[in-house]
């Protein structure tokens, strides 16, 4: 006779093991991969400090140049988070002798991070109202009559609302809207290509919109902040607008055209969604005083940016209007601060931390002549250059990380070319916001590409045919139109 079980032991579970069976090299191997890359890194640190320095290069320069590479080698295998990777570049710049701390540390206060941060809260503010729902809600409602209507309504809503916020909080926002479309057409998953081109047309749309403005991405602001600390030079809120608008228009066209010929209309009428939408506006009610507050706050601040920006500063304008923002009781600090990220904002200020001691220390200019000065026979073929590296490399690397790699080093190309330092600016920070052909190249990607309406090929042969579209027409907008605003490419070379 078996002895009885207490209920204990037949009601609480045991301890459970999880038997590894790999292989022991495949257990081993990413831990020392990533030890080795630190030795690596250590090893390179040490060889700048205890090297003589090749012909041309000083000291400092070799230092600052090492602490560069360490930093690509991090930012690109992804060894440190990216922010974690920029105040590494603060910490070591002191160590190595390339900076003084109170150089470093104060370089991180650019007028560009609070521009960033600014930027960050007001958009906060804008999706905590409610406001920026209420407008995409009415401009569906009111333009996505017929499927293609609704598709163009899609697209350029995301592009237009990336205007005035980051495109990947666009993106986020715009998705559940149109995830409950898909749902209520009762649109078959991966079949359908009404659904794919509509989550592509968000995707899409939020990327090409957030190069228009400097608050459609950090990266813009990032690279204004490289180049006035670098040459004391910069682009204006307006400038910036100005010079890039013609791309945006071309590529909303573009995009449209590729969406219909990839995945052509299967759908009769979009007449559900239609009235799922007009509900959703309808349970809105009227406007509420927040939110016609919070609207006259931001078309304040992008009138102060326009008019003001290159008096007083951007960053200037857009902390000013958050503190009104916060005068006017628009917002809570505890509601706030969810939304900002402060991870870029570190990541941000290592980069242009660095960017600045390699321009300091001549590294930059020594590079360029070792490099590219050797086979490029004039300006516009350095835009082409720094254009389609700054485009591939966006596609497998955060576009603030291509920014902080390549503009270091271009706009020391600049001036061995007699380039304009804005030029080589906009040909970096540009093509680096035009990732839309794997889901890692953005977020606003990974976001359609989660929807389960797109296989991988949905998103990689149509992204990759815009992109080479996208390509073709900045370099044609550098060359015809660029000189008219007084930024020629050709440069003195």
């Amino acid at each position: 006779m078996n002895p009885p079980q207490s209920s204990q032991s037949t009601t609480a579970p045991g301890p459970r093991f999880v038997v590894d069976t790999r292989p022991l090299w495949r257990i081993l191997l990413p831990l020392f991969g990533y030890w080795g890359l630190c030795l690596v890194a250590a090893a390179i640190l040490w060889w700048s400090v205890n090297a003589t320095p090749p012909q041309g290069l000083s000291p400092q320069g070799q230092r600052a140049l090492a602490v560069f590479f360490v930093c690509v080698l991090f930012w690109v295998l992804n060894v440190l988070p990216l922010m974690i990777t920029s105040l590494l570049a603060i910490v070591l710049l002191p160590l190595t002798g390339v900076l003084t701390a109170s150089q470093a540390y104060g370089l991180f206060g650019n007028e560009a991070l609070f521009f960033i941060l600014g930027a960050f809260i007001l958009a906060a503010c804008l999706m905590r109202s409610g406001l920026s729902t209420r407008i995409a809600l009415a401009i569906l409602d009111r333009f996505g009559r017929t499927p293609r209507g609704l598709l163009r309504s899609v697209l350029l809503l995301n592009v237009v609302m990336a205007f005035f916020m980051s495109e990947h909080a666009v993106a986020a926002m715009n998705f559940p809207i149109i995830a409950e479309m898909t749902k209520v057409l009762r649109l078959p998953g991966r079949r359908s290509h009404y659904g794919k081109a509509l989550f592509l047309a968000m995707a899409w749309g939020s990327t090409i919109g957030g190069i228009a403005t400097l608050l459609g991405g950090a990266r813009a602001p990032l690279a204004l902040g490289i180049l006035r600390e670098t040459t004391g030079k910069s682009l204006s809120f307006f400038e910036w607008s100005v010079a890039i608008f013609p791309l945006v228009v071309a590529l909303t066209a573009v995009a449209y055209a590729l969406l219909v010929w990839f995945f052509p209309i299967d759908v009769e009428n979009v007449k559900a969604a239609d009235e799922v939408l007009h509900e959703k506006r309808l349970r809105l009610g009227r406007m509420r005083y927040q939110e016609r507050a919070v609207g006259l706050v931001m078309l304040g601040t992008l009138a102060g940016w326009i008019f003001l920006g290159e008096e007083f500063g951007l960053a200037t304008v857009a902390m000013g209007a958050v503190v009104l923002l916060f005068l006017l009781r628009l917002a809570r600090w505890s509601e706030i601060e969810g939304y900002v990220n402060w991870g870029v904002l570190l990541m941000y200020g290592g980069a242009i931390c660095l960017g600045s001691a390699l321009n300091r220390t001549g590294a930059a200019s020594w590079v360029a002549q070792a490099t590219v000065s050797e086979w490029a026979s004039n300006g516009f073929a350095v835009i082409v250059a720094l254009s389609t590296l700054s485009l591939l490399l966006t596609e497998a690397m955060s576009n603030a990380a291509v920014v902080a790699m390549l503009l270091p080093m271009a706009l020391g190309i600049a001036g061995e070319f007699g380039i304009d330092p804005r030029v080589v600016t906009l040909a970096v920070a540009v093509p680096a916001g035009l990732a839309t052909t794997l889901p890692i190249g953005t977020p606003a990607n990974a976001i359609a590409y989660s929807s389960g309406y797109l296989a991988l090929r949905d998103l990689v042969v149509p992204g990759a045919t815009l992109a080479l579209c996208a390509w073709i027409l900045f370099n044609l907008m550098a060359v015809l139109y660029w000189p008219l605003l007084g930024l020629p490419v050709w440069g003195g070379g």
